[in-house]
């Protein structure tokens, strides 16, 4: 396979299934068990020093040189991009337009889409202004893309890695307590995205990799609270 990608059901996850889906490249998915704790195993660690997922290893890259491993979803997405051809603008101006959207995401509506779900459904105990916090300030994201939207049928002109980074982190908009028919053209959007096969096959690609819903105390250890210390016990034991 060209492309090993180091992969778990997450919507950073979701992303790179979705352009290798688009693309018709040929991979193979390596699971990494985050809720097990494989981010931290050393062999995975020398590909992603985040020990975040995911992660991709390109045996074929373009000089034709040795692999290449590149990791974090962003970065991965442009790099599939440029080897590929695919999903980014050659134009200047579009281009542009596909990577400011793409950090936007990146910088915006995963972060804050993300602390949504763990004060709302992970967090030991409640805290109201964190859940109000956070649930407001995805509202307000959907709402910059809701207005993104009016009158196109793609982020950034034409489908791009942009929409493919955006709409993972839309996917679980229930459980980040927005609802879609306040946002028509979002809607749109999203229901276009969600239809289209490579799409379907991408997410299809989870079923083997299924995981509660509900996060024990064991898994809890090892995916959230974590420090330098901890993470690093962590890799020794």
């Amino acid at each position: 396979m060209a492309i090993e990608l180091y992969y778990w059901p997450t919507p950073n996850g979701h992303k790179i299934t979705i352009f290798l889906e688009e693309a018709g490249l040929d991979y193979k998915i390596v699971p990494v068990n985050i809720g097990a704790g494989d981010q931290f195993k050393p062999d995975f660690l020398k590909i992603s020093p985040n020990n975040k997922m995911p992660a991709i290893v390109d045996k074929d890259p373009e000089d034709g040189g040795d692999p290449i491993s590149v990791f974090e979803s962003g970065a991965i997405l442009l790099y599939l991009a440029e080897k590929t051809n695919k999903f980014l603008p050659a134009d200047l101006r579009k281009r542009k337009t596909v990577t400011e959207w793409l950090f936007w995401q990146i910088g915006g509506l995963g972060p804050m889409a993300g602390q949504n779900h763990h004060f709302v459904q992970y967090a030991p105990e409640k805290i109201a202004y964190a859940i109000d916090r956070y649930i407001g300030e995805t509202n307000r994201l959907y709402g910059v893309l809701d207005k993104r939207l009016k009158g196109g049928d793609y982020i950034a002109g034409e489908y791009s890695i942009a929409d493919m980074a955006c709409y993972p982190w839309i996917v679980s908009y229930q459980k980040q307590q927005q609802k879609l028919e306040n946002f028509p053209n979002l809607k749109r959007w999203f229901e276009n995205i969600g239809s289209r096969s490579a799409v379907v096959r991408a997410y299809e690609k989870q079923q083997q990799f299924a995981t509660p819903s509900i996060v024990n105390e064991e898994s809890r250890k090892i995916l959230f609270n974590q420090t330098a210390k901890t993470a690093q016990n962590f890799i020794d034991s």
